[in-house]
């Protein structure tokens, strides 16, 4: 994740809050030292987002409660569902984009007031789902495939197939299939004029390239 989509993403996870949370607990969620997390509140701040430090039991660092952006108008219920959903995407491995998805949990929570994330609580305990998780592949993979295809950037990936042969592949993302048991990355490779699936878990290393200057739009 880079810097400013961390930003970002911390900033909505504050705001999706209606308690502290602490610099400790910040940098395990987003994978970066506590040193960082300080130095990326303090770059909120400078952006004039109001974060400030609670102190006792639950405190920690939150947005001032009157900071607030255009609502959404989930209900409570709307609310989750959606999150249970995320939830059971995640936990079953069924969207590899696990990052992305949180994200979008975290604006769901925060476009509900203070009594419908309360309800939200409640209706998340009395819900559940259960399946069989996919085969687990590489947090730096799953990043990599998901930039190479929302950004439509080419794609370099070091894949083992069923024999155990390795092999390097420049590829272009078209597409991602999921089912219970696998996921599978759907590719155009323009070297052979192939397209190809690919299964997420047998890809060990991904890389995303730059355009090349004719391939850039504009």
């Amino acid at each position: 994740m880079r810097r400013t989509e961390r930003l970002f993403a911390i900033a909505e996870y504050l705001r999706g809050r209606r308690t502290g949370v602490t610099a400790e607990a910040l940098a395990e969620r987003f994978g970066v030292t506590i040193r960082t997390i300080y130095r990326d509140l303090d770059a909120l701040r400078d952006a004039s987002l109001p974060v400030g430090a609670e102190r006792g039991r639950g405190g920690g660092y939150a947005l001032d409660r009157s900071y607030s952006l255009p609502p959404v108008n989930f209900t409570a219920r709307e609310a989750a569902l959606l999150v249970a959903l995320g939830r059971f995407a995640i936990n079953t491995r069924l969207l590899p984009f696990t990052d992305t998805l949180e994200c979008a949990l975290d604006k769901v929570r925060a476009a509900l007031s203070t009594s419908a994330q309360r309800e939200l609580l409640t209706r998340l305990k009395e819900l559940s789902f259960h399946g069989v998780p996919a085969l687990p592949s590489k947090k730096a993979v799953r990043v990599a495939v998901e930039r190479a295809w929302f950004e439509q950037q080419p794609l370099r990936i070091t894949y083992v197939d069923g024999n155990f042969i390795e092999s390097k592949r420049d590829v272009r993302v078209e597409g991602v299939l999921m089912d219970r048991h696998e996921t599978r990355v759907d590719t155009f490779e323009p070297a052979t004029g192939e397209r190809r699936h690919f299964r997420l878990d047998r890809i060990v290393h991904a890389e995303v390239l730059p355009l090349e200057p004719s391939q850039r739009p504009g």
